[in-house]
């Protein structure tokens, strides 16, 4: 598998490998099971989170591609849009980005929140449009348009979650692995958000290509699960693919809960709200409204059903997100 991935181009955005922490207040509150922590909100670029670790690959192949302008999407409170065009400036490109309003009405260009970064950190332009299918137009047409004055644009899709951008996730389930050999950590199970696919994806093909039997189930933040399986799934066999691994994956290896996603994506729940404000208090961790918090709420949803013994070792990857939280206040301030 490393083979394989040595031989791809990368950028470092991250010094090192993020912390792998137990949460001893928060396992306590919940009784158990022992809750650790991926720390993946403090990676690289600006604001941190999971979208950078697929970056590195795919920046890198932009810059291969002799691109000097990224071309985006995502939600209009987008963290993956935040860190690819944080990528950009970083590495002297442009970046264009189309913005999806998903819930009618909800674009407001004057927003805080991750809205602000995009002005703050310079997007050469942003084009919003209404519904999600016709991000890819929208992306083909600003490319173009590129082409026409003499530029080269590179679009990533949504997420960073295509076969390169899962490499991130396939690196990270070692670092994980890794992490928790140096540990003396047993780990029995992992959650993560289930959104665009490619870091659940990755998660597995990583654990599967090097024979690590670590469950994931991912808690789903924009579909119900007879989508988003399929999803992740498809995913996850042409990122193992594109490792060359050969051995089947699991017919039960993508688990995806739908359960705490409520009326849909970035629409808040209350178990959402109770989790944000759960970790804030006993951890001191800020957890976003979109992605962690309703994760987190699935972990803690799970914990209360019973889903773990007290004495096994769950951990939670954190994919970041934190601008998030100041797009709308009066949500958390009750």
């Amino acid at each position: 598998m490393m083979n394989q991935l040595n031989t791809l181009p990368r950028r470092r955005y991250t010094a090192g490998p993020t912390p792998l922490h137990p949460l001893d207040r928060l396992s306590d509150t919940l009784g158990g099971p022992r809750i650790f922590m991926k720390r993946d909100d403090a990676l690289g670029l600006t604001g941190g989170g999971n979208k950078t670790r697929k970056l590195e690959f795919l920046v890198a192949d932009a810059l291969e591609a002799g691109a000097d302008t990224l071309i985006t999407t995502g939600a209009i409170q987008s963290n993956h849009c935040r860190l690819t065009l944080a990528a950009a400036v970083q590495e002297g490109l442009q970046c264009r980005l189309v913005l999806q309003e998903r819930v009618p009405g909800s674009y407001d260009p004057s927003a805080s929140g991750n809205n602000l970064l995009y002005h703050l950190l310079g997007a050469e332009e942003i084009q919003v449009v209404d519904q999600i299918d016709k991000a890819p137009e929208a992306m083909e047409a600003m490319a173009r348009a590129l082409e026409a004055q003499g530029r080269k644009g590179y679009v990533i899709p949504t997420g960073g979650s295509n076969p390169l951008g899962t490499m991130g996730y396939v690196l990270c389930a070692e670092e994980v692995a890794s992490q928790a050999l140096d540990q003396g950590l047993r780990i029995d199970h992992l959650v993560c958000a289930s959104g665009s696919g490619g870091t659940h994806a990755g998660l597995l093909a990583g654990f599967h290509a090097t024979r690590r039997s670590i469950p994931v189930t991912g808690i789903s933040v924009s579909r119900l699960r007879d989508e988003q399986e399929p999803l992740v799934r498809d995913l996850t066999l042409e990122s193992l693919g594109r490792l060359g691994v050969k051995e089947p994956l699991p017919g039960m290896a993508v688990r995806v809960r739908d359960d705490f996603l409520g009326a849909g994506y970035s629409l808040p729940t209350p178990e959402m709200v109770e989790a944000v404000k759960l970790l804030a208090r006993k951890e001191g961790i800020l957890l976003d409204p979109v992605y962690t918090g309703k994760a987190m709420s699935g972990l803690i949803g799970m914990i209360r059903e019973g889903r773990f013994q007290e004495e096994e070792n769950v951990v939670f990857l954190h994919t970041g997100g934190g601008p998030a939280l100041f797009a709308d206040p009066d949500l958390l301030l009750s």
